[in-house]
């Protein structure tokens, strides 16, 4: 599957069969991840990845809307130091698992982590150093939702040529 291709097809997934997710994709998922566009380069992430059921379970009790971590076979936990462009690199990294997960066949969603009230627990539930943001949760496997994806405004819309009003 092409990059545009990704793009296009990718949805948030919340339903996840029970099927374990092969080891080298979700190597292959976290390369992409590495792979996104930093600030100064600084390359601020690491990821942590719980497959262990009872640590799922446990991560998808502390959130609010992430109560489906606990159904998914795989999650790639984002964190960053706490450097001057941590979230937007995070989040370029971020958007990068969910495109590879696409590519790859798999569903996943996005789980906020930054200013969530949970952020700092499950930083030390994972053993995360201090000076670390948790920029997302990220639930991956396949999907068992076969509905279709959210509708998006259309280009129109949202594309404004040399300023607003123009």
């Amino acid at each position: 599957m092409d990059a545009i291709e990704a793009i296009r097809q990718r949805r948030s997934v919340r339903d996840f069969e029970p099927v374990e997710v092969e080891r080298e994709v979700i190597e292959d998922m976290v390369d992409c991840a590495r792979l996104a566009a930093t600030a100064r380069n600084d390359q601020p992430w690491e990821f942590v990845v719980v497959t262990e059921a009872t640590m799922r379970r446990q991560l998808a009790a502390k959130t609010d809307y992430g109560k489906f971590i606990a159904k998914a076979p795989a999650c790639i936990v984002v964190f960053c130091r706490d450097t001057k462009y941590y979230l937007e690199d995070g989040s370029a990294a971020v958007e990068n698992i969910l495109l590879a997960a696409t590519a790859h066949g798999l569903g996943s969603c996005w789980v906020a982590g930054d200013k969530k009230p949970y952020a700092e627990d499950i930083r030390k539930e994972l053993k995360v150093p201090e000076g670390y943001k948790l920029v997302a949760l990220v639930p991956v496997g396949r999907s068992r939702d076969s509905s279709p994806r959210a509708v998006k405004r259309p280009l129109k819309e949202v594309l404004h040529w040399e300023s607003w009003n123009a």
